[in-house]
């Protein structure tokens, strides 16, 4: 008897692009990450006027693992989710690279620097992001990125300048700290990007943030214990609450479901407008003051990030368009 042959299976909807609407709020969304992230230079540099850089750290990883557990419970249906042991391990030691050691060096960074220093240098980036796929040979340097990475280091040089004339050590230091942490966050960036894809990005910060966070805590702790906790008005603990959930937590949140409604390529310019936030908002919060000379290397530096990003075949590659960390 003969059979009807079996129908071929369904195929899965494409998932719906963006509406209009959706695009537009996501673009007032990745503003105002943007603007909350140039300002949180400034916050911190307020908060490290009464407090030690320790202590705000201590506090800021006591409030972020808890965020995280929640988060992670919330995205796994407030079940404990388990990683396979070699993904958990790698987690562990990104974890630790990016919380225990990139953002130690960015806070202390931030504190010998200036507000509007630290938002540049950490606009490098994708720089370093670049420089690491070419070392890993992921990725061939066209001429156009080379021209990018030697216009931003003369950048970062002539922003540098007044600082090594002026014998101003600790600022340079300071400088030089984010420097260096901003090339870490970038490796991190590369080597989580795997994991990110299996697991997915909620997974994969939730996991990093609570294996980085308790060895700030111990580090911190003999510091916390003689912070002037009492000396801190209200004004201090928004403060502090602020750069501990509203910038580095939920930022990142907003961030993720920003670039996933653009795309990370229509996204990632955004972020060229952090350090002239940060330093409208240093300017006027702190006072600070601008030379000539440190504003044309800001401009020389920005747009060699810029054409070091773009200058390829597929800018929108999500482990090149991803900023720097913001904390």
């Amino acid at each position: 008897m003969p059979t009807n042959p079996p129908r071929p299976a369904a195929r899965p909807a494409p998932p719906a692009s963006p509406t209009p609407s959706a695009q537009s709020l996501a673009l007032a969304a990745g503003l105002a990450v943007v603007a909350v992230w140039g300002a949180n230079f400034a916050v911190q540099k307020a908060l490290f006027g009464v407090l030690p850089p320790a202590a705000f750290l201590f506090a800021r990883y006591l409030l972020m693992p808890c965020c995280a557990a929640l988060l992670l419970l919330h995205a796994n249906g407030w079940r404990w989710l388990h990683l396979p042991r070699a993904d958990a391990l790698k987690l562990a030691g990104l974890g630790v690279l990016a919380h225990t050691v990139h953002v130690s060096l960015v806070t202390f960074g931030i504190h010998w620097s200036t507000a509007f220093s630290s938002a540049l240098i950490m606009a490098c980036g994708p720089v370093f992001t670049l420089l690491i796929l070419h070392w890993a040979g992921l990725e061939r340097l066209t001429r156009g990125q080379v021209a990018g990475v030697a216009l931003a280091i003369a950048g970062v040089l002539a922003f540098l300048s007044d600082k090594l004339a002026g014998r101003q050590w600790a600022a340079t230091g300071g400088d030089l700290m984010m420097l260096f942490a901003a090339s870490l966050f970038s490796y991190y960036t590369v080597m989580s990007k795997p994991l990110i894809q299996r697991h997915g990005g909620v997974v994969v910060m939730a996991y990093a943030t609570l294996a980085g966070s308790p060895l700030i805590v111990l580090l911190g702790l003999p510091v916390a214990l003689v912070a002037p906790w009492g000396q801190m008005g209200w004004l201090h603990w928004a403060l502090l609450l602020w750069a501990s959930l509203v910038s580095a937590f939920l930022g990142w949140l907003v961030w993720g479901w920003v670039n996933e409604q653009r795309g990370v390529g229509r996204t990632a310019p955004l972020q060229y407008l952090m350090p002239l936030v940060a330093g409208a908002v240093a300017w006027w919060a702190t006072g600070e003051r601008f030379t000539a000379v440190k504003l044309g290397g800001a401009a020389l530096t920005l747009a060699g990030v810029a054409l070091a990003q773009f200058a390829s075949r597929d800018a929108n590659d999500p482990v090149r368009a991803v900023p720097a960390q913001v904390d």
